[in-house]
């Protein structure tokens, strides 16, 4: 039987073609991102940033270095922390996304003017502790301040785009300077684990009153993004301090009538007071 030797030349470039084709679909991939799903309408993953610890910490805040993958971070970055200690406490896992002990701020790359759209390998540094609420930044909890020689551990990862899954974690340990015996006056968080020391009468935040006991649970509510508890903690601990100025009174007048745990407030809500009044609470000069 004779074979016609067209088929079989058909054939051959046939199958040429098909793997010049999907060489080149492979090809065209980008190398520094790997596709999550199967199929066409397959996303792909972020690099995940990085972190290192800034040279600027204080008692109370960590300066954090973000740097970008090799994909960059085109729709920002989230940062999450928990204490060394209470990471430990609770068996070595995070807290869930919606606990409000997890202490967690977003940096959109989609606002206006954001310095968090970050190119490939591009770095921005932020304040953990004294975030500057710029365009694209917003703090979901924890904006008190953080402890005193306290060691935290942060995580990072990179926002999803209409394109582009979201980046696994990165990991960081940062830790706050030691605490300064001879300052006079404590931070928030020493007030917040030492509420016995409260005085009995209480104290008054604006012109309502509050007893001892309602200011411990004040004190220990995580602000979770509401701006009237993180001024109440910062009033509260300048006024242990014994620290009467300008801005304890300015303090005063913004929360007024309002009552702390009911009349909530955005978190941007005095939010430069807040910081303000934090500097004191930790000996800072201003």
């Amino acid at each position: 039987m004779k074979f016609s030797k067209f088929p079989l030349i058909a054939l051959l470039f046939a199958g040429i073609f098909s793997l010049a084709f999907y060489g080149c679909k492979k090809e065209a991939q980008s190398p520094t991102l790997t596709s999550n799903a199967k199929g066409a309408t397959a996303k792909l993953i972020l690099d995940a940033p990085s972190l290192s610890c800034g040279v600027g910490s204080t008692e109370w805040s960590i300066d954090l270095t973000v740097t970008a993958g090799a994909s960059g971070a085109p729709a920002g970055f989230s940062v999450q922390w928990m204490s060394e200690q209470d990471l430990a406490n609770n068996g070595g896992i995070w807290y869930n996304s919606d606990d409000p002990r997890l202490c967690k701020a977003s940096f959109s790359g989609n606002a206006k003017d954001s310095r968090y759209l970050l190119g490939s390998n591009q770095a921005v540094t932020i304040t953990i502790g004294d975030l500057l609420m710029d365009n694209g930044a917003s703090a979901f909890n924890c904006a008190d301040g953080l402890n005193c020689g306290t060691t935290y551990v942060f995580r990072v990862f990179a926002h999803a785009t209409s394109k582009l899954t979201k980046s696994e974690f990165n990991y960081q340990n940062c830790s706050t300077l030691a605490c300064d015996e001879t300052c006079g006056a404590h931070h928030f968080g020493y007030w917040k684990n030492h509420v016995e020391l409260i005085p009995e009468a209480g104290l008054y935040l604006g012109t309502v009153h509050y007893d001892a006991a309602t200011l411990g649970t004040i004190l220990n509510t995580p602000g979770s993004g509401d701006g009237l508890i993180i001024l109440a903690h910062q009033l509260i601990a300048a006024k242990l301090n014994l620290i009467t100025n300008e801005y304890t009174a300015n303090a005063d007048n913004a929360i007024g009538g309002l009552t702390v745990l009911v009349d909530h407030q955005k978190g941007s809500w005095q939010a430069m007071l807040s910081g303000i009044l934090n500097k004191y609470n930790n000996c800072v000069s201003l």
